[in-house]
C-alpha cells in the first residue's frame, strides 16, 4: 500500500486498534509505547513535579511523561521510518516536542490517529495541555470525531475526519445468552439510563463497583466488573439478540463519539442500539442498518420492540454487517488516512 516505512507507535496497546491498523500496512512496524523504558524513580519525580507546577501555575496541567526519550531514539534509529503513526495520545509516554525535535532533523513525518480526546472533555486543563502540547506537533491529525475535527480545524489544526473501522467476523450462530448486552465503564448517566431496562440488560465492563451506591439493587444484579477484550468480548457480541451502546456523558453533551464499540459490533453481525448523534446518521442509514434512540422513553420501547421481532432485528444486523465489509473494514479505512499522508 505504501513504499515508505512507517513505525505505528500506540498509545492504547490494551485495545486491538493499532495492531489492527498495522495489520493493515506492509511496510509497517509496530510497537507499544507502554513497553518503552520507565525513566528512572518515576513516582516521587512525578510528585514533586505536581507539587513545583501547583506552586509555579496552579491553572495549568502538567504530566511527567512515564518513559526514557532515549528508548524510543533507539528505536527509531534502528527501524529509520520515513513516517510516525501515533495513535491516542504520546503525551503520557514521552514529551511531544521531543519527538517533533527529532523528527525535524531526520525528515519525519508525523501522523495521529485522535482515538481519546472526548474522554477529556471533563477534564479542562488536561485538554487545553493535549491541544497546545501535542496536537499542533503533528503534519496532519486523523479524528475518529466529527465534532472533533471541526473543532481542531476551527483553530488551524489540520485535521481529517476519519471514523474507527473493525474486521469483519464470521461467527457461527449461536444460543443466545444476553436479550441486551451492554460492554463498557461506568459513569452517572449509563447508571441512569440502564436502570430503564435492568429487566432485560446484562453488564460488562469496569468501574461498576464504585457506583453501587446510586444503582438499584436489581441492577446491581446485572452487572459483571470486568472489561472484555478480544475473543472473549466477540463471543458475547454474538450471542447477543440487542448490542446496547450509550455514549458517555461528555461525549453525549458535546453530540459526538460514533465508538469503537459500533462498529465492532456491526462487523460481527449484530444488531447495534446506540443513542442518537448526527454523527451515527451520517455514516449508517437509522432503520436500516442500524438503531438509535433519543432518551429512556424510546430506550425502552426499542428494546421491547426489537426483543418481539426477530425479523426485523436480524435484518438491520444483516445490513450493517454489509455496511462495514463495504466502507469500514480497517483496510479501507486505513487506505482512506493513507491517500492523505505524503
Amino acid at each position: 500500500m505504501t513504499d515508505k516505512k512507517i513505525l505505528i507507535l500506540d498509545g492504547i496497546g490494551g485495545a486491538t486498534l493499532g495492531r489492527d491498523i498495522h495489520a493493515c500496512i506492509d511496510n509497517s512496524e509496530y510497537y507499544d509505547l507502554a513497553k518503552l523504558e520507565n525513566i528512572s524513580l518515576y513516582k516521587p519525580r512525578s510528585a514533586f513535579t505536581k507539587v513545583q507546577r501547583k506552586l509555579s501555575e496552579k491553572n495549568s496541567f502538567y504530566y511527567l511523561p512515564k518513559k526514557r526519550f532515549e528508548s524510543l531514539l533507539s528505536l527509531i534509529e534502528e527501524i529509520k521510518p520515513d513516517s510516525i503513526f501515533v495513535i491516542g495520545f504520546l503525551y503520557r509516554f514521552i514529551k511531544p516536542n521531543h519527538l517533533a525535535d527529532l523528527a525535524k532533523t531526520k525528515g519525519i513525518k508525523l501522523y495521529l490517529y485522535d482515538t481519546d480526546s472526548c474522554n477529556l472533555y471533563s477534564k479542562r486543563r488536561e485538554f487545553i495541555y493535549f491541544i497546545e502540547n501535542e496536537v499542533r506537533v503533528y503534519d496532519r491529525v486523523f479524528s475518529f470525531s466529527k465534532v472533533v475535527t471541526e473543532f481542531f480545524n476551527r483553530k488551524n489544526i489540520n485535521t481529517i475526519f476519519s471514523p474507527f473501522g473493525a474486521n469483519l467476523v464470521e461467527a457461527e450462530p449461536a444460543k443466545y445468552q444476553h436479550d441486551v448486552l451492554f460492554v463498557g465503564s461506568a459513569d452517572l448517566r449509563r447508571c441512569f439510563m440502564l436502570e430503564h431496562i435492568a429487566d432485560y440488560v446484562s453488564i460488562k465492563g469496569n468501574r461498576w463497583k464504585r457506583n453501587q451506591s446510586i444503582m438499584s439493587p436489581a441492577l446491581q444484579q446485572k452487572v459483571d466488573d470486568k472489561p472484555l477484550w478480544g475473543q472473549e468480548l466477540y463471543q458475547h457480541l454474538v450471542s447477543s439478540k440487542i448490542v446496547l451502546n450509550i455514549t458517555r456523558g461528555p461525549f453525549y453533551a458535546a453530540e459526538t463519539g460514533v465508538n469503537l464499540r459500533i462498529f465492532e459490533a456491526m462487523a460481527a453481525g449484530c444488531f447495534v442500539l446506540t443513542d442518537y448523534c448526527d454523527e451515527v446518521a451520517d455514516l449508517f442509514e437509522i432503520g436500516l442498518e442500524i438503531e438509535t434512540f433519543k432518551g429512556s422513553k424510546e430506550l425502552v420501547e426499542k428494546v421491547l420492540y426489537y426483543l418481539s421481532n426477530d425479523d426485523a432485528r436480524l435484518a438491520i444486523a444483516k445490513r450493517g454487517q454489509q455496511k462495514i465489509s463495504q466502507h469500514y473494514t480497517w483496510k479501507k479505512r486505513v487506505e482512506y488516512m493513507l491517500s492523505y499522508t505524503d
